[in-house]
């Protein structure tokens, strides 16, 4: 029973870590000290999805449930969490491709408008 539920609270902490991944940047707007924190989670989610790598996590969750007595799963967290949400079963690396993409398209819009706020502040002050 622990051994599940130590299984579930990584796949949580995991799940935490995808949703930062991709919509961190927001975070950042709010509260400058985040980037810090974001910008290398960013890259390492961006790095696992267009590699193909598998997130240590993943082995560590599918250890716990094995130990816990219930079988394991192939492939990695994205495939056998979020992908059958979002797409058909079967992880490609064309999905791969595109979640990666995605993951940097929305922090690169997210830090443009960051970037280009800070400039005007920044321009504004400079003419008082």
């Amino acid at each position: 029973m622990w051994y599940r539920l130590l299984a579930d609270a990584v796949v949580m902490v995991h799940f935490g870590f995808v949703l930062f991944v991709v919509f961190g940047g927001l975070l950042v707007n709010r509260h400058s000290w985040a980037v810090y924190l974001h910008v290398p989670a960013a890259v390492w989610g961006a790095v696992i999805e267009f590699t193909g790598w598998i997130c240590p996590l993943t082995p560590w969750e599918q250890t716990l449930r094995r130990l816990g007595g219930e079988a394991g799963y192939a492939g990695g967290f994205i495939e056998h969490y979020l992908l059958p949400v979002l797409y058909p079963p079967g992880l490609t690396t064309t999905a791969q491709t595109v979640l990666g993409l995605a993951v940097v398209g929305i922090n690169a819009v997210v830090y443009g408008r960051l970037l280009n706020r800070r400039r005007r502040q920044r321009s504004m002050a400079s003419r008082r």
